[in-house]
C-alpha cells in the first residue's frame, strides 16, 4: 500500500456542543475574535446566540458579514483588512460553506499576505493561518473539516480551488440542533453536496482504506435519512445527516474529488449557481463516465442505493446510477443542466474551465475537454 496521510481538525460533536465555543477560543489564545457569518444566520438567531456565548465569557468580538453564496475574492480581502485593523486574534466562522470558505480566505491573507488568487491550486500556502474555529450550520459543505477553500475570482468568473493542510481549522464544533432552522431547499442541497463528496472521494485516485470507510458510511446515512429530515425535520435524521457530512468531509479532504466538482466550480464561477443544486444534475453522468475504470466501487455504491441483489457488478452499478437519478428527481431539484443555464452555447467554456480545476487531477478516469463537453451535453 502506498504512503497516505489523514488530516482532520479537533471535532466536538453533539446537541448543545455550541456551548463549548468560548473555552475553545480561550484555549487558542482568543481575546478579540473575528466572527464571520451572513445575513441569513442573523435572521435565524444563530449569530446572536454565538455573540451571547462570547460575551458571557468576556471575549471581545468583531463581526464580519460581507459574505454571500460563492464568496468573492474582494470579500476575502475586505475581511482580512477588518481582521488586521481591529487587531483580532482568532477567526470564528458560523455558517455553511460560504462563511467558512470566506474565513479560510481571510486567514490565508492575514497569515501569508498577497492576494487570494496567489494561492490557487495545491500546497501554495507557506505560513500558518491564525487560529480558526468553525461552527457549521448545514450538513453538507464539509468546509469545517477539509483542506479545501473555494473562492470566486470575479474578474476571471472562476471559482478557485485552494488546497492546503493549513486550511484545516483548529476546531470544528458541530451542533446538530443548529440544523433545525434550515430551509427544505438547503437541507436537500447540503445533503446532496455531501453525497457527491462521498462518491467522488470514494472513486478518487487518492482514495485509501481510511477515506473509503468514511465515504461509504456517509452515503448510507444520507440515503437513509434525507427524506425523514426533509419531510418531518426529524431531529435524529438531521443528526445523522450531520454525521454523514462530517464523514464525507473527512473523506474528500484527504482523498480529493473529481470532475463533478470541477464542473460545479466552473458553473458556480460563471453563473453563481447554488453549489449543492449542481450535483443532482451532474453526478449520475459523472458516475457513468467513470464506470469503465471503477466498476467494483460503483457496484458498492449501487448496493447502498438499491440494496443487495444477484447481478454482475456492472449491472448493480448501473442500477444504482439510475436509482440516484430517480431519487434526485423525486426531491424536486433540477436534474437537467438546461434548468440551470441560459443556453447550450456556454457549455464549451464551462468544460474548458473545468479541465484546469484541481479536482480534475484526482478523477479516476482521465478526462479531456471533449469528454467534459460531452458529459455536459448529456446532462442538458
Amino acid at each position: 500500500m502506498r504512503i497516505t496521510k489523514f488530516a482532520i481538525p479537533e471535532i466536538i460533536f453533539g446537541n448543545g456542543s455550541l456551548n463549548h465555543l468560548a473555552p475553545c477560543a480561550r484555549r487558542l489564545g482568543a481575546a478579540r475574535v473575528l466572527l464571520v457569518s451572513d445575513k441569513g444566520l442573523e435572521a435565524s438567531g444563530w449569530v446572536e446566540r454565538v455573540v451571547d456565548i462570547l460575551e458571557a465569557d468576556g471575549l471581545e468580538w468583531v463581526y464580519f458579514n460581507d459574505c454571500n453564496s460563492n464568496p468573492r475574492d474582494h470579500q476575502v480581502h475586505h475581511g482580512a483588512r477588518v481582521y488586521q485593523e481591529e487587531r483580532a486574534d482568532v477567526v470564528i466562522a458560523l455558517g455553511g460553506g460560504s462563511p467558512m470558505d470566506t474565513a479560510k480566505g481571510i486567514g490565508t491573507i492575514v497569515g501569508n499576505g498577497g492576494r487570494i488568487n496567489d494561492y490557487e491550486g495545491a500546497n501554495r500556502i507557506m505560513r500558518p493561518l491564525p487560529p480558526m474555529i468553525f461552527l457549521p450550520t448545514t450538513a453538507g459543505s464539509g468546509s469545517d473539516i477539509s483542506q479545501f477553500c473555494i473562492i470566486t475570482d470575479v474578474e476571471r468568473r472562476l471559482k478557485m480551488s485552494i488546497i492546503s493542510r493549513s486550511l484545516v481549522p483548529n476546531v470544528s464544533i458541530i451542533d446538530p440542533q443548529v440544523l433545525m432552522t434550515m430551509s427544505e431547499e438547503l437541507v436537500i442541497a447540503s445533503a446532496i453536496d455531501a453525497f457527491a463528496h462521498a462518491v467522488e472521494s470514494y472513486l478518487s485516485r487518492l482514495a485509501s482504506p481510511f477515506t473509503d470507510h468514511q465515504a461509504l458510511r456517509a452515503m448510507e446515512l444520507i440515503m437513509d435519512n434525507l427524506m425523514p429530515a426533509v419531510e418531518r425535520r426529524d431531529p435524529a435524521a438531521l443528526e445523522r445527516l450531520s454525521i454523514a457530512s462530517t464523514e464525507a468531509g473527512m473523506s474528500f479532504s484527504n482523498a480529493g474529488l473529481g470532475i463533478g466538482h470541477s464542473l460545479a466550480h466552473s458553473l458556480g464561477g460563471m453563473f453563481d449557481v447554488m453549489h449543492g443544486l449542481v450535483h443532482p444534475v451532474l453526478l449520475p453522468h459523472v458516475m457513468r463516465f467513470n464506470l469503465p475504470v471503477s466498476v467494483e466501487k460503483l457496484a458498492a455504491i449501487g448496493r447502498i442505493v438499491v440494496g443487495p441483489r444477484v447481478a454482475s457488478a456492472e449491472c448493480i452499478a448501473r442500477a444504482g446510477i439510475e436509482r440516484l437519478h430517480e431519487f434526485f428527481s423525486a426531491l424536486g431539484v433540477p436534474v437537467r443542466l438546461g434548468q440551470l443555464l441560459p443556453d447550450r452555447g456556454v457549455l464549451e467554456t464551462i468544460a474548458r474551465t473545468a479541465l484546469n480545476d484541481a479536482c480534475t487531477v484526482t478523477n479516476p478516469r482521465e478526462a479531456t475537454c471533449e469528454n467534459l463537453l460531452a458529459l455536459c451535453e448529456e446532462a442538458w
